[in-house]
Parts: structure tokens; C-alpha cells; sequence
């Protein structure tokens, strides 16, 4: 047996067993430990023949088997959870040594964590780790953030782990303190933005078109096979394919229609608020989701009325169509999220390459796409680009989608079937493309009502009109 780990893990639930075991697979002895031994046992017992595991029973034993500079990833609950473990840890560490948090932290507490730990002499490494049970096991998409001096120390062992796409690993250094967590936070809105996308692209096609989920699988299974090609679309296929076995129904009718969220995409939108950045898509499907469970809600307003025609003509036209709208609209989430991640970086000076973002995204994680080469390669060629929008590639696929979108929007909204997703994509598309906004009129209510000043289109500076009074126009 070694004599000492390359590494750690502390807290072997699903995520925390995978990972050790994806660690010990690739050759790494690794360190377990678990606050109840009775998993670590379990753990050994089950998967030991996989690597070389040194299992600790007390924090102490854990830390003393490890190599310098020590690494210890804990996985367990973010919040409370991580702090009580991080406490436990640190003082069993020596300067140089290294915390890995590797669960969906937020971004804010990993700012707090690094400073007060780097004031220890501790390197603390708020890790995003993409892909689920399986992508732990298997290979991941992998979001380090920290100093650079340790990723010297940890980014070959999360390099040689993590998921793999034409031999280049789905991991790289992303930025100092929280720039790792942030980007798994934006990658998780921009998952919530492209899976209520496909949700909305099925309603159109069972309600308006009047197909089965069967037949519906085998639309998107063909998108599968071109521009579409992603992870979510394949899962889409079968889920969509799959009959319940109770009742030899379609599995999608059987599933309560109440989806659940665990905050992430909840995050993203605040942060995007506070900074001024709009993610419209994320933020209607985050609500989409709100709406979803809210039951009670529903039921009061089941009978409101609605229009009378309830589907289209033309089937073929319509799977057309919406095979455009959910392209475009796709296009319109991803350049929110990107643009989310270029305002982080610039407010908190991580130095985000918006590029290499997209490069770890193609493969372990969920949001894993075909599509993230064309975005890779739009970065490559501009790395300053204000918006996917403006890429050539990006702004002649929606050019070639509008039509479609535009007929699919009035379409949702002839039939009363919501598609909040694809209705705000089309929405902030043409918000900025307009020449001029209505927000000129929002200016002169709010120095109406509140003397907030505004500005002219003729001269530099602030202004404000004595609107109680003779209605002349004052400097602000």
C-alpha cells in the first residue's frame, strides 16, 4: 500500500465516491474519509479494487496520509456545511497546503473563504464540477478558480480526470477566488435557459402540431444529428421515447408537471441584476420553473379564457419552424450567459478567456454541445466580442432563423400555448438590434414623477424639465 495520497476526498456521497473513485482510476492514490466511517468502509469494500484508496477515519488520520503540498476536496452541503468542514480542516493544514470546494458553492462565499483562508497561508480553490453522478465517475467538465499557484499543484490531477474532447481536457484555469464557482453558476442558468428552450420546442410540437411524444422523439433525435447535436437533445429523445411501465402510457404524461430547481439559476439572475446584465432567458426559465410549482396558483386560474383554434395545419412546417426558433433562441441564451461571465470578470478583475469557457463546456458537462465549437471559434477570432450576436456565423444563423422564430412566437401565442422562452430570445434580439428604444419615455416619466434627470441626444450632460412648474428645461 502507499505510503501517501496525491490526494483527497472528504465526504463520499454520490459526487464525493465518484470523484475518488474517477481520481483512483486514473492511477492517483487517494485519500477517503467520511464523518461516518461506515461509508468509507462501504466504499472500499465496494470499489477498492479500482485504485489505491487510503481510507482515514478521523480528519487527522486523513490529513497525515496525504503528500505536500496536501490537497483535501470536500464534498459536502454548500453553506453551513462547507464552512463547519473547512474549520475542521484548516487547522490540521500547514501553508502551501490547499481546501478544494467542488460543490455548487456560491460565488460570493468563495470569495469569503479564499481571502480569510490565504490570510492562513491556505490556498482555498472553489472548484465547478459539471456533469452530474456520471460525469464525477467518468469525466467531468472541471471550473477551477484560486491563485495560479495552485493550479500548478492540483490542475494535472483535475486535468487527467475530467472529460476529454479531440485530446484537450474539459478543464483549465478559470480566474482568481470565485471565478470558478461563477462560471458553474452561469453554466447552471444558461443549462435552465436551454432545457426550458427544448420543453417549449415539445409543447409547440404535441399541442399545435398534435404529435405523440414517440413521434416527437424522432424529431429530435434527427436534430441530434446536425446543428442541434447536444447532450439535452439526446436525453430529450428518450426520455420523450420512454413508455411507463405501470400504466403503458408515454412516461412524459405520467411525471407531475412541477419542475423543481435548486438555486443556481435563481443566482444567476440575482447576480445579473446586480450586475446590470440582462439574461432574459435564464430569468423566464427560472420563473417557468416558479410557475410550474405553483399549483394552487394554477388551479385558481385553469378556467381563464383562451382562444378557440387549438393547432396548426401544417405539421412538416411547423417541426421546421421550430427546429429555427430553438437554434436561435439557443444562440440568444448562450450570448446572455457569455456576456454574464465578460461583466463578472470585468467587476471582480478575474481575467475570464470567455474561449476557453466554451472549450471545457463540450464535453462532461450538461450543457455539452456541438455548438460550443462554433462559439469557441468566434472567441478565437475576436477575443473582446460584445456579443455572440455580432459573430459572423451567429448573426447569418439567426438572420436564416427569424422568419421561423417569428411565425413559431405568433404561433404560441395564436394557440394560448406559452412559450416564454422563445417569446423573450425574439424579444431582446430585436431590443438590440432597435435603432431606438422606447426607454427615452421611461426617462421623461421618471423626471416627471421623480426629478431623476436625463439626457439629451444633442448635448453632453444631465438634464431635468420644471414640469410643475413653467416646464422649462434646467441643467441636472
Amino acid at each position: 500500500m502507499a505510503d501517501r495520497a496525491q490526494i483527497g476526498v472528504t465526504g463520499l456521497a454520490v459526487m464525493g465516491r465518484n470523484l475518488a473513485r474517477n481520481l483512483a482510476r486514473h492511477g492517483h492514490t487517494v485519500a477517503v474519509h467520511n464523518r461516518s466511517y461506515e461509508r468509507t468502509k462501504a466504499l472500499i469494500e465496494e470499489f477498492g479494487h479500482e485504485g489505491t484508496f487510503l481510507p482515514a477515519e478521523t480528519p487527522e488520520q486523513f490529513v497525515a496520509s496525504l503528500e505536500r503540498p496536501r490537497r483535501v476536496v470536500i464534498m459536502v452541503k454548500a453553506g453551513a456545511p462547507t464552512d463547519a468542514v473547512i474549520e475542521e480542516f484548516a487547522p490540521l493544514l500547514e501553508p502551501g497546503d490547499m481546501i478544494i470546494d467542488a460543490g455548487n458553492a456560491h460565488f460570493a462565499d468563495t470569495r469569503r473563504r479564499e481571502a480569510a483562508l490565504r490570510e492562513r497561508g491556505l490556498h482555498f480553490v472553489g472548484t465547478g464540477v459539471s456533469g452530474g453522478e456520471e460525469g464525477a465517475l467518468n469525466g467531468p467538465s472541471i471550473m477551477p478558480g484560486g491563485s495560479p499557484e495552485s493550479y500548478e499543484a492540483l490542475g494535472p490531477l483535475l486535468e487527467d480526470i475530467s472529460a476529454k474532447v479531440d485530446g484537450t481536457p474539459c478543464c483549465t484555469y478559470v480566474g482568481p477566488d470565485g471565478a470558478g464557482h461563477f462560471v458553474k453558476m452561469v453554466h447552471n442558468g444558461i443549462e435552465y435557459s436551454d432545457m426550458q428552450l427544448i420543453a417549449e420546442a415539445y409543447d409547440l410540437l404535441r399541442h399545435a402540431g398534435g404529435m405523440e411524444p414517440a413521434q416527437i422523439a424522432e424529431v429530435f433525435r434527427r436534430w441530434n444529428t446536425g446543428r442541434l447535436e447536444s447532450y439535452l437533445i439526446e436525453i430529450t429523445s428518450e426520455v420523450l421515447a420512454h413508455t411507463d411501465a405501470a400504466t403503458g402510457q408515454p412516461f412524459v404524461d405520467m411525471v407531475v408537471d412541477q419542475a423543481e430547481q435548486k438555486g443556481t439559476g435563481r443566482w444567476t439572475v440575482q447576480i445579473a441584476l446586480d450586475l446590470g446584465v440582462p439574461v432574459t432567458g435564464i430569468a423566464e426559465a427560472t420563473f417557468a420553473r416558479s410557475l410550474s410549482g405553483s399549483p394552487d396558483l394554477r388551479a385558481a386560474a385553469r378556467n381563464l379564457p383562451g382562444p378557440r383554434a387549438s393547432k396548426v395545419g401544417d405539421v412538416d412546417t411547423l417541426v421546421a419552424d421550430v427546429e429555427q426558433a430553438l437554434y436561435a433562441s439557443k444562440i440568444v441564451a448562450y450570448a446572455q450567459g457569455f456576456n454574464q461571465i465578460q461583466a463578472g470578470s470585468a467587476e471582480y478583475g478575474w481575467n475570464i478567456n470567455p474561449g476557453a469557457m466554451a472549450t471545457i463546456w463540450r464535453g462532461g458537462c450538461i450543457i455539452r454541445a456541438k455548438f460550443l465549437d462554433r462559439i469557441r471559434a468566434a472567441y478565437d477570432a475576436d477575443p473582446n466580442l460584445p456579443t455572440l450576436l455580432v459573430d459572423d456565423y451567429f448573426q447569418q444563423a439567426v438572420a436564416g432563423a427569424q422568419d421561423s422564430w417569428r411565425r413559431v412566437v405568433t404561433t404560441a401565442a395564436q394557440l394560448g400555448i406559452p412559450a416564454p422562452g422563445f417569446s423573450t430570445a425574439l424579444a431582446y434580439y430585436d431590443g438590440l438590434r432597435a435603432q431606438r428604444l422606447p426607454a427615452a419615455l421611461v426617462q421623461g416619466q421618471r423626471d416627471f414623477f421623480g426629478a431623476h434627470t436625463y439626457r439629451r441626444v444633442d448635448r453632453d450632460g444631465s438634464f431635468h424639465t420644471l414640469w410643475a412648474g413653467d416646464r422649462r428645461e434646467v441643467a441636472g
